[in-house]
Parts: structure tokens; sequence; C-alpha cells
């Protein structure tokens, strides 16, 4: 009875075995059915593609035009004209880096070969972007924003590009120029630093009108304090001179009438000697107080002191006057050396600034300079103006046609890979229900056997119960 309940469970087992084995090349065959049934039909071999055996030029000039060599193979005729477009391409990065050469050259300001790291950084660029910018697209003809785009990105490169060029090209004019203005600076700053530091008179000196800080120097020791006490010394000298010679010319008169009046000779009557007259003695006594009371004597030593003095300070503040104009000298000189040592190299800004100057003030260098601004603009638009310009090319139709086929493929693999998927999960829930009606007539069946087990022992039992009973009646 066991042997019986087993048999079936295994024979399930196999059976599932058998199935699963059966599904599986069942779905590899439809999948080798699918893709042989997919429409996706093998393309054309392409024309076979030499490899060049050296360095091929063309190949190369090619590559940077972003073609694809074995579509192009297709179209022969159309190498030629993608070389050319190579060659505008590389050489539209050969001028950018000629401009990045003279860019970072004046930048450094001298010929350094640290130049050469930006140089290559920029031509690498410069060729990748118009590489991109020319590089052909599907369906490009469809849409004019791409188009509107690249002839924008080119122009501003161009524009970027240009200006160094034409910044090298009127050099010479633009080093004048900046020479002149660089010396006429200089030549204000020193007119504008003597006349904001003039020798000072005294030291309560006025700093004259639009000096600032900028201009105005600064000194140790100055000949204002000297020239103050000369100035007040010369004021008491003129006025003690006035006094002396008011007093001077008083006397005078009145030693001349003491003189006249002492010339006179009077007689004696009892002695019969001459002797001077009462008024001579009494004008001698005038002279003689006037000199007393108004200090004549120790006026004119004093004035004479001040003379001295006077004298004294004015060879100090000649040598003061000296010193100072010698200082002031050394310290606009050094100024003008801080001043000289700023304009050392002439910065990218400066040359702007001055070749506008140039070009405003004259007509036909303005023109001149636009002309070779727009020759270089120009010049880099030539890659995409090229492109653009030359058409739709049947190598452009071929690129389109293939890029549209590759969508359509990729449109119907997509849908092939959902149904693919979607077979797949229908599989896999066909299996978990198959293992679940597996599981449960497992379950059952041991449940069944169970049973079945259990009803041979209670029968086992009740035999042996009723061959007991029996005997027990037969004794």
């Amino acid at each position: 009875m066991t042997d019986f309940l087993t048999n079936p469970r295994t024979a399930s087992r196999t059976a599932e075995d058998q199935s699963r084995h059966d599904g599986a090349a069942t779905r590899a065959e439809n999948a080798r059915a699918t893709a042989r049934t997919t429409g996706r039909r093998e393309a054309p071999a392409p024309a076979s593609v030499p490899r060049p055996s050296g360095f091929d030029t063309a190949r190369r000039l090619r590559a940077l035009t972003g073609v694809d060599e074995e579509l192009l193979a297709r179209v022969k005729y159309e190498r030629s004209k993608y070389t050319a477009l190579g060659g505008v391409v590389l050489g539209t990065s050969v001028i950018a880096a000629f401009s990045m050469w003279n860019f970072a050259t004046e930048a450094l300001g001298r010929v350094s070969f640290l130049a050469l790291i930006p140089t290559v950084i920029w031509m690498l660029f410069v060729l990748n972007l118009d590489r991109w910018l020319v590089t052909p697209q599907p369906n490009a003809r469809r849409r004019a924003g791409p188009l509107v785009t690249r002839l924008l990105v080119a122009l501003l490169l161009g524009v970027v590009i240009a200006e160094p060029l034409v910044l090298r090209i009127f050099q010479t004019a633009i080093e004048e120029r900046v020479a002149d203005e660089r010396t006429d600076a200089i030549d204000r700053l020193r007119t504008n630093l003597v006349r904001c530091n003039p020798v000072p008179s005294t030291t309560r000196a006025v700093t004259p009108e639009g000096c600032g800080r900028t201009y105005v120097l600064s000194f140790g020791a100055t000949p204002g304090e000297r020239g103050e006490e000369l100035e007040a010394l010369r004021s008491d000298a003129a006025t003690l001179q006035k006094r002396v010679d008011r007093d001077t010319t008083r006397l005078e008169a009145i030693d001349s009438e003491v003189r006249d009046e002492c010339r006179r000779l009077v007689r004696i009557a009892a002695t019969g000697l001459y002797q001077r007259t009462s008024e001579c003695l009494r004008l001698r006594d005038k002279a003689q107080d006037y000199r007393t009371t108004h200090r004549t004597s120790e006026n004119e030593k004093r004035l004479a002191g001040m003379n001295n003095r006077i004298s004294k300070i004015e060879a100090e503040l000649t040598g003061s006057r000296g010193a100072f104009l010698k200082a002031r000298a050394d310290g606009i000189e050094q100024r003008l050396d801080e001043e000289r040592a700023k304009q050392r190299e002439i910065g990218l800004l400066e040359r702007i600034r001055a070749l506008d100057e140039l070009a405003s003030g004259n007509a036909v260098l303005f023109a001149g300079i636009w002309l070779v601004r727009l020759l270089f603009v120009l010049l880099d638009l030539l890659p995409v103006l090229v492109k653009y310009l030359s058409g739709d090319t049947a190598y452009d139709r071929m690129l389109s046609s293939e890029s549209n086929s590759a969508v359509k493929i990729h449109g119907e693999e997509v849908r092939l890979a959902e149904r693919r998927a979607m077979a797949n999960l229908e599989i896999a829930q066909d299996a978990i229900e198959q293992d679940v009606r597996r599981h449960r007539a497992e379950s059952e069946a041991a449940s069944r056997e169970h049973t079945a087990a259990m009803n041979i022992r209670v029968r086992q039992a009740v035999n042996a119960l009723e061959d007991e009973i029996r005997r027990s009646s037969t004794v």
C-alpha cells in the first residue's frame, strides 16, 4: 500500500522535469524563430575600406569632420570634399593656437614655455569644438535650431580668437601709443609732485588746491620753522630800524644846532676870556638828554645784533632750503621709479584700450581694425559655413536613412524584448502555478497516505483485539 502511494508522486516529478525540459527547448526554438521573423535583415556588406599601411593624411583630415569611413566608402567621390573640410577645421585650430600663444605671451609679459600649456589646450578645445560643429547630423536640414546655435557658437568663438590676433598685427602702433601715454603720465606726476610740495615758508604751509595724499610727500625737517623766525626777526629789525632812523635824524638836527651855537664865543668882561654861550650849554644838555631818554646807542647796537642774526639765519635757511630741495627731488624720483615699475609690462587690457583710442581718432585705422577682426571671425566660421553651404550631400542622405533605419530597428527590438519579457513572465507564472498544484497534490497524497496508514493500524488493532477475544472465549 505504501509503494502504491509513493509511485504517483515520483511519476509526477518525472513528468514535471520532462515538462520543464520540453518548455526550455520550446522557448529556445521560439527565440530562434523570433530572431528569424523580427523583420531585421542584415545590412549589405559595405564596400571594403582599405586600411592604411602608414600615415594616411587624407584619412586623418577626414577624421576631423566626424565622418564614418565605412559609410563614406559607398560614395567615394565625396571623400575629397570631407578631406578639404578637415583641412579647414585643422587650419582654424592652428589659427586659434597662434591667437592663444599671443594672448599667453602678452599676459606673461615674455615668451615662455609656460605659454605652450594654454596654447595646446586651447588648440585641442577649438579643434574638438569645430569637429562637433561640422560633424554630419542625421536630418540636419529639417531643424533650423541646431544650425543657428552652431553659427552663434562659431561666431562667439571667432570673436574671442580674433582679438589677440588683431592686437598682434597692430602691436607697433599700440606700443607707441602706450609709451606716449606712460611718458605723459610720468610728466604729469612730476609736475603735480613739484606743485604740491613747494618750499614751505612757514610751519603752517597750506596744501595747494587739487593735491591729496597721492601727491603730498613727507619730509623729516623743513625750512618753514626758521622761515617764521626770520620773518619775525626781520619785522622787529624793520621796526627798530625806523625808530633808529627817526632818532638819528632828530639827534643829527640837535647836534647841528649845538655845533652852530657852540661856534659862537662870548668874552667875559671881568676876566677878558672867551667862553661858550649858555645856549650852547643848553643845547648840549638837550642832546645828551635825548640820547639818554631815547637810548640811541643801545638801539643801534641792538639793530646791529639783529642784522647779524638775520644774516646768520639767512645762511642757515639757504642751506636748509637746499637740503629740502634735494630731499624733495629724491622723493619725487622715488615716486617716479615706483610708477615706472608699475608700467614695466603692457597688459592686455591696456593694449585693448590703446587700440580703441587709436581707432577712435582715425577713420582709416578704425576700418582696417574691423576688417581684420571680421576676417578672423570669418575664418573661424568657415568650417560651419563650408559644411552648411555645401548643401545636403549623398553622405548626409545615407546617414539620415541609416539613422532612421536604426531608430526603427531599435524600436522593434524594444518591442520584441517587451514581448519576450512578457512571455517569460507568463512562463514563470505557469511554472509557479504548476509548483502550487504539485505541492497541493503531494500534500493531498501524503494526507491520504497518512489516513490509509492510520486505517491499517486501526484494522490491525481491531483484528488483534478480535483474536484476543476469541482466544479468551475458547478458554
